[in-house]
C-alpha cells in the first residue's frame, strides 16, 4: 500500500487575560505571550502550506525532504533541488537525473512507500491506491494535460513551494529556445518540415507537438514546420500508429527517431526507409528515448542541445 505521512504541527496557544489594573509583572506576562503566540504563528507558517489541488486545499510541507514522485515528475523535483527518496520505473531509467540514494517505487507496492516515509507523494489522477497514499503523507495529484508542459513545472514548483524559482527557468528556457530556433531556421530555412517518431512493440509511432520527445521544444518553441499528413494525423491525438508501408509520407526534411537500445529497429534496414529523402540527406537524427520521455527542465535542457548539436553541427 501507498503511504502517505501527512505533516502536522500542533502548537498550543496561550492567552492571557488581563483583570483589572495590569501591574508591570502582567504587562511583561502579556508582551511574553504575544511573542510566543508570533513565534508559534510563524513556525506553522514555515511547516506547512496550503496548496490548492484540483481536488481542494490541502496542507503540504513548506520545505519538503522525503518527496516520492509518481508518474514522471521525478525530474521536476531533481530541478528544483527538492530532496528525492522515490520514483517510478520510467524516471529511473532516465539516465540523466542524478538518482543516488533514490528508490523505485510503485503506485503498487504501499508497502515499500511506506517504509521510504515520505513527507510529500505527487502523481497523475490517474495513479492508484489515491486513498491508502493520502493516508501516509499529502498527496497531490494533476490531470495530464490539464497544464501545458511548461505550466506544469510552475505548478510543482508552486506545490514545493518554489514558484519563483520554477517560473525563472520557465522564462529563461523559452528565450533560449525560442532563440535557438530563430538559428536552426535560418540554417535549414523557414519552411524545413520536422518529423519525430518512435518504434515501440513493433509499431512505429509519429508524434505531434505535445507527446514528449522533443515535439514541445520542436514545435511550440521553436516554431519548426510539421508535415501536413503529420498534422493532419497526430497533431490533435497527440501520436498516431504508422506502418512501415506509408512512413514515407509522414517524414518530413528531417527525421527525428526516439529509441533506446533493445528497441526494435529492423525498419531501419529496409528498402522503404533507406529510400526517405531524409535518410539518403543523412538528415536523421537518433536520439536515447530514455532521455526524451518527459518534459521536465532536466530533460528539456539536455533536448534542446541535442538540437543544437544536431541540426547547427555544434
Amino acid at each position: 500500500m501507498k503511504k502517505f505521512l501527512w505533516l502536522i504541527f500542533i502548537i498550543p496557544l496561550f492567552i492571557l487575560a488581563a483583570c483589572g489594573g495590569e501591574s508591570a509583572t502582567d504587562t511583561n506576562n502579556s508582551d511574553n505571550t504575544n511573542e510566543e503566540e508570533t513565534a508559534a504563528d510563524n513556525q506553522s507558517a514555515e511547516g506547512t502550506i496550503t496548496y490548492e489541488s484540483e481536488n481542494g486545499p490541502i496542507e503540504v510541507p513548506s520545505d519538503p525532504q522525503r518527496v516520492i514522485a509518481l508518474s514522471g515528475f521525478a525530474g521536476n523535483v531533481l530541478a528544483l533541488d527538492v530532496p528525492l527518496i522515490g520514483a517510478e520505473s520510467f524516471s529511473m531509467q532516465n539516465p540523466l537525473y542524478d538518482l543516488e540514494g533514490v528508490q523505485e517505487v510503485s503506485d503498487e507496492n504501499l508497502e515499500k512507500i511506506i517504509e521510504l516515509d515520505p513527507d510529500l507523494i505527487i502523481g497523475l489522477t490517474t495513479i492508484k491506491n489515491y486513498d491508502q497514499l493520502s493516508e501516509i503523507a499529502p498527496t497531490v495529484t494533476f490531470t495530464y494535460g490539464e497544464y501545458d508542459y511548461l505550466d506544469q513545472h510552475i505548478e510543482i514548483g508552486k506545490l514545493l513551494n518554489k514558484e519563483e524559482e520554477a517560473t525563472k527557468w520557465v522564462e529563461d528556457f523559452r528565450a533560449r529556445a525560442q532563440q535557438a530556433g530563430e538559428e536552426i531556421k535560418v540554417e535549414i530555412g523557414e519552411d524545413a518540415t520536422v518529423t519525430v517518431i518512435e518504434n515501440a512493440d513493433k509499431e512505429l509511432y509519429v508524434f505531434g507537438d505535445n507527446w514528449a520527445r522533443g515535439t514541445e521544444i520542436l514545435y511550440q518553441e521553436m516554431g519548426l514546420a510539421m508535415p501536413d499528413k503529420v498534422k493532419e494525423d497526430a497533431l490533435e491525438a497527440g501520436y498516431y500508429t504508422l506502418s512501415l508501408e506509408v512512413l514515407p509520407d509522414y517524414v518530413g526534411d528531417y527525421l527525428v527517431i526516439s529509441k533506446t537500445e533493445e528497441t526494435e529497429t529492423s525498419f531501419m534496414e529496409t528498402e522503404t526507409y533507406k529510400n526517405i529523402p531524409a535518410v539518403q540527406n543523412d538528415q536523421v537524427m537518433v536520439a536515447d528515448a530514455r532521455e526524451f520521455y518527459f518534459t521536465d527542465p532536466i530533460t528539456l535542457d539536455n533536448q534542446l542541445e541535442f538540437f543544437l548539436d544536431n541540426f547547427l553541427e555544434k
